[in-house]
């Protein structure tokens, strides 16, 4: 299994909608835990992309996880590939095909959009704390069948020191300040 790697990453957040948030279990956690991977992201120079299911009725992603993403995709299909996703991908300008995903609900659409990703030869990375379900037994059997069908699942330190590579990378201090104030 490869490492993943700061410069062929992105990081795709799922369908973190305001009007959602309130019925995901632990969701305060689980939004502060993707809002860190952004914010990391972006200080390493990692492309983040958003999606919001079916904004007209759902309404937007939770401003705070919103304003890190450099772009956010509507979609009506639970898998964000088939409205895009992929196209977005390329044009984030990343050289690999590492994605690194977390999402609500991460039976539905976060589990759909990694499926896609996987059938479009991508490797995958699901950050399982940073992402939730109204019903830890949901979250448990996405991360499960996630697993099976080929993505490695991870944690958001698992990530972060993944993308740092070295104690000497010029970003170390700035991220591990971030997580230290997130403990």
């Amino acid at each position: 299994m490869h490492a993943i790697s700061a410069e062929a990453s992105v990081l795709v957040l799922v369908d973190y909608q305001a009007r959602l948030m309130p019925a995901i279990h632990e969701a305060a956690k689980v939004s502060a835990v993707a809002g860190l991977l952004a914010r990391a992201a972006q200080i390493l120079g990692i492309p983040v992309l958003g999606t919001e299911q079916n904004p007209s009725r759902l309404g937007p992603n939770i401003a705070s996880l919103k304003s890190e993403c450099t772009h956010t995709l509507a979609k009506t299909h639970f898998d964000a590939c088939a409205d895009g996703l992929l196209e977005a991908l390329e044009e984030a300008g990343k050289e690999g095909d590492q994605v690194v995903i977390a999402g609500c609900e991460a039976h539905v659409c976060m589990l759909q959009t990694a499926l896609g990703l996987l059938r479009a030869h991508k490797q995958v990375w699901v950050v399982t704390n940073a992402s939730g379900s109204r019903r830890p037994e949901d979250h448990a059997a996405a991360m499960n069948r996630l697993e099976q069908a080929g993505a490695t699942i991870v944690t958001h330190e698992m990530v972060l020191f993944e993308w740092l590579h070295d104690c000497k990378h010029p970003h170390f201090r700035e991220v591990l300040e971030l997580i230290k104030t997130a403990d």
